[in-house]
């Protein structure tokens, strides 16, 4: 198995084949721990990418424990251990995060691609950074937060961003908009044509998708924002779920992975193709007289 290029990633694929390991082994988490200074709770934190493990020395014993007898593959598993243990660029802002959000940005850029749906709002990697600022200054004195949490949310948004365009395996995004959080207005008028013309931009892009969904479709319509963040083979796809406390709730779950793929998939054939988006757009930009 490749190691992702990420720490986030690492930690994550490296968390996954420890859980593979012990279920081939046979064991139980309560099993695996026995003889360790650590608590099968941290074991299962290790294994869904949480914590890290940092001690080579019980990464070898787990994997003596489970069978793993080959040298140079225990040695790649300890150098991946190593790497996961390195910093993200959000590393520092950790502690000014929302509840979830340090997890859900190691996901996210852990995933080759993003499969996105939003009612109510332009989705976050699509954001202009003005509409994101005002986003954020609207909902401060209902969200008791400050002008500097806003500007270090706006610079993680952007910072987001920038996986759409960068150079070496540019993330894949298909966005799926509702017509109704296209038209509610951010801001003014020049605002929101600029955040249009973004979309507009982004959406020419080979690995950038865009729908929108119209008002008026008598098909499928989900009520919440979601994503569905595909990790490749090695690791689990994984759900992400803005809940109304403003922390973000994540799962790798099957059951809830297939429902909301096959959610998706019913909005995706709800909406409009992503060839009408452009035409789409340019004509709410010349309906925006305010």
């Amino acid at each position: 198995m490749a190691a992702p290029h990420r720490p986030t990633a690492r930690r994550i694929a490296l968390g996954h084949e420890l859980r593979e390991l012990r279920k081939r082994a046979r064991l139980s988490i309560q099993d695996a721990v026995q003889g360790f200074s650590f608590s099968d709770t941290k074991l299962q934190r290790v294994e869904t990418g949480l914590q890290d493990l940092r001690s080579a020395s019980d990464l070898r014993k787990l994997l003596t424990l489970y069978g793993v007898t080959d040298e140079e593959e225990v040695e790649r598993l300890v150098a991946v251990q190593r790497e996961a243990s390195s910093r993200e660029w959000w590393t520092p802002l950790a502690t000014e995060l929302t509840p979830g959000m340090p997890r859900f940005l190691g996901i996210e850029a852990a995933a080759q691609e993003i499969r996105a749906y939003n009612p109510t709002l332009v989705l976050g990697l699509l954001q202009t950074e003005a509409y994101a600022r005002t986003r954020h200054e609207s909902a401060k004195s209902i969200d008791e937060t400050t002008t500097e949490f806003v500007e270090q949310s706006v610079e993680v948004r952007m910072r987001r961003k920038e996986a759409l365009t960068r150079d070496e395996d540019p993330l894949r995004f298909w966005a799926i908009l509702y017509e109704p959080a296209l038209r509610h207005i951010v801001g003014d008028a020049e605002l929101m044509r600029e955040q249009y013309d973004e979309i507009a931009k982004l959406a020419t892009l080979d690995n950038v998708t865009v729908q929108v969904l119209p008002q008026t479709t008598r098909g499928y319509l989900f009520d919440h924002n979601f994503s569905i963040m595909i990790l490749g083979d090695i690791m689990p796809t994984t759900i992400q779920v803005d809940t109304p406390f403003g922390t973000s709730s994540i799962s790798d779950k099957r059951r809830e992975v297939g429902r909301f793929s096959r959610q998706f998939e019913a909005l995706s054939r709800s909406a409009l193709p992503p060839e009408d988006t452009p035409k789409f757009l340019h004509q709410l930009s010349g309906e925006i007289t305010t």
